[in-house]
């Protein structure tokens, strides 16, 4: 295991607060993810299921979490079936779980292994007074599922044998869980963002002209592996020059010249919570006046909105105010008239050819995570804060991000000690 054991305490309490938005008399069961092919006999690296993991702590394909807190006998419960390993299997692959120390990990005490999940399934349904079941389903409102899932396939066969019960949605009801970061998820997240700081000031030495993007990438990923990082949480944007005004630029194929700026849009993942965070700097270590005027309007907006980003705040108001902030510094910037915004089209915004992404999103095992963008902000949860400013003429895409634990009193920068002054950044590309 690459990261520092997590205390079972974690997975207790969330399996408990699951189970009181239950409905009487439920069952809820969670698959693990499948194990992608890739061609011939490939597969891609195996990535849990968030939820089963929020639950268990198990990183484990061919897992199964069956929750049935009304069952009246009390060891069913809460059920783990894990894959029974062999001696061919410990060779080939690897070790997997024992049930002692799955029972360890995770808290529960009645592990079996997946060989029994048929017998004891059909028991639980049908002896136990279940009358509803409530299923997982991938239900992000970015989501575009193409392929059909573990829990798809489950979801058909449990339908087509027990046709009668009342079948329900896990989805909502862990999104609302998930949303709300305890202790022990913070001082992970944390931990993934200490790892991309440390990896960023190793890229600040660095970079310097004639560097390939894909150059930098590699001094991440070194840094995250050696740090006790899985590697990145997403796919990263080694974006210099003109690449800085393509969002989701990832092939970082290109050479950095002398008098670009380089965005980096990267994140350390440790012990599947990610960090999410976006730098811009000068690839001959000196920026431009024109470069840092942009820059300083972008970290102008990000302060503010991260003093916005309070409990009780609507999201989508929020970003519509970070609007209004962004219109502002693009006149300040020469990039817009005063006259002509008064004039414009207000379902067509002038502003939105130079931002026209989303200010912010939830932070957590995924990196855009699950939670209702239309409910309150709350204590508790994590957000990016992410404006930008993209000019496409003049090759020149700012775009800074930090992440935000929302706090009673005041929030809580979890990237604060990570440079993002333009004069520090300077100064440590230069030291």
């Amino acid at each position: 295991m690459r990261y520092n054991p997590i205390p079972s305490e974690l997975f207790i309490r969330n399996r408990k607060r699951f189970a009181h938005e239950l409905k009487p008399n439920s069952l809820a069961l969670f698959n693990a993810n499948d194990t992608m092919p890739t061609n011939a006999d490939g597969t891609m690296v195996f990535r849990q299921n968030n939820d089963l993991f929020y639950l268990t702590g198990v990183d484990q394909e061919e897992s199964i979490l069956v929750l049935c807190p009304n069952f009246p006998d009390e060891k069913w419960r809460e059920i783990l079936f894990l894959k029974e390993t062999s001696e061919m299997i410990a060779i080939w692959e690897g070790h997997k779980l024992t049930k002692e120390e799955a029972r360890k990990q995770t808290g529960i005490e009645t592990v079996l292994w997946l060989s029994e999940f048929p017998r004891v399934f059909r028991h639980m349904m049908t002896m136990g007074g279940v009358e509803n079941v409530y299923l997982n389903t991938n239900e992000h409102y970015r989501a575009d599922v193409t392929v059909q899932t573990r829990d798809a396939r489950f979801i058909e066969w449990c339908k087509s044998v027990y046709p009668l019960h009342q079948y329900q949605r896990v989805a909502p009801i862990v999104s609302a869980l998930r949303s709300i970061k305890s202790s022990e998820e913070i001082a992970l997240m944390q931990k993934a963002c200490d790892i991309t700081d440390k990896a960023f000031r190793r890229v600040l030495k660095f970079v310097k002209p004639g560097v390939k993007e894909y150059e930098i990438e590699a001094e991440f990923i070194h840094e995250f592996i050696k740090s006790g990082s899985a590697g990145f949480a997403y796919t990263p944007i080694i974006a210099s020059g003109g690449n800085s005004c393509v969002l989701h630029y990832i092939e970082n194929d290109q050479t950095c010249n002398s008098g670009d700026i380089l965005l980096l849009d990267v994140g350390a993942s440790y012990a599947n919570y990610n960090a999410d965070m976006t730098r811009v700097i000068p690839v001959n270590g000196k920026f431009t006046p024109r470069q840092k005027e942009v820059y300083n309007s972008v970290l102008r907006v990000k302060n503010a909105a991260t003093k916005m980003l309070r409990p009780g705040v609507i999201y989508f108001e929020y970003h519509k105010e970070i609007q209004k902030i962004i219109e502002s510094e693009l006149i300040g910037l020469n990039l817009l008239k005063k006259e002509e915004v008064e004039k414009q089209n207000p379902d067509k915004p002038l502003f939105q050819k130079y931002f026209m992404h989303g200010t912010s999103h939830m932070l957590g095992l995924d990196v855009h995570d699950v939670g209702n963008m239309h409910a309150k902000v709350s204590v508790g949860q994590v957000w990016t804060i992410e404006p930008g400013i993209y000019i496409r003429e003049e090759k020149l895409g700012i775009r800074l991000e930090n992440n935000v634990l929302i706090g009673e009193k005041e929030n809580v920068d979890l990237m604060r000690n990570i440079p993002i002054e333009a004069e520090e950044i300077e100064e440590l590309m230069n030291s």
